[in-house]
């Protein structure tokens, strides 16, 4: 941060981010539980660490990229759980589900079974509203990388949404909207020099 200038109070901090946080852990981790730790996990490396801050006016993007970093760290170092050791009531389990009853722990189901490049690319793009140059700095990847990742993620929750071809847009149009993007990035990248 400037010099002089007073690193932004923890306490503040979570009033002011604790929510969005949680949420964002919650879809990147697909548990309360796993969200909670997450969240709690970034208010303390926040604590320990907020000197390091440079621009208190960053702090929101700051946070968010140590939850991700967080959630990834826990990625590699989880243990499966043998599938013996669940215990699964198949009276519970519905018959059918339509294509309507898409809810938030479907959703959810569906974005955990994602791979994690996927799933972070996703989430960036969806819930932190980066653009693509954006996420591309951000996980120092190419440009195109970003587009394929978030084509292969979103055509793979359709796929287990089970959503209709007659509701997603004609392939046609999906890849106008992505050479625009790429277009609009190249003239933003190339104008610059």
């Amino acid at each position: 941060m400037a010099e002089g200038a007073a690193p932004p109070d923890v306490g503040q901090l979570v009033s002011d981010y604790h929510q969005a946080l949680y949420r964002y852990a919650f879809r990147l981790a697909g548990s309360a539980a796993d969200a909670e730790d997450l969240t709690q996990q970034v208010f303390l490396i926040a604590q320990q660490k907020l000197d390091q801050l440079r621009d208190a006016n960053c702090v929101r993007a700051w946070l968010f990229t140590v939850l991700r970093n967080c959630y990834l760290k826990t990625r590699r170092q989880r243990v499966p759980l043998p599938a013996a050791a669940v215990e699964l009531d198949i009276n519970l389990v519905p018959d059918a589900v339509t294509a309507n009853d898409i809810d938030s722990e479907r959703l959810q189901a569906a974005i955990n079974s994602l791979d994690d490049d996927f799933k972070v690319t996703l989430l960036l793009f969806y819930f932190e509203h980066r653009s693509y140059r954006e996420i591309a700095e951000v996980l120092e990847i190419p440009i195109g990388t970003v587009m394929s990742r978030l084509a292969r993620a979103k055509s793979r929750l359709r796929q287990q949404l089970g959503e209709p071809d007659d509701q997603r847009p004609p392939q046609s149009d999906l890849k106008l909207d992505q050479r625009s993007a790429y277009a609009s990035y190249r003239h933003s990248t190339t104008s610059n020099h």
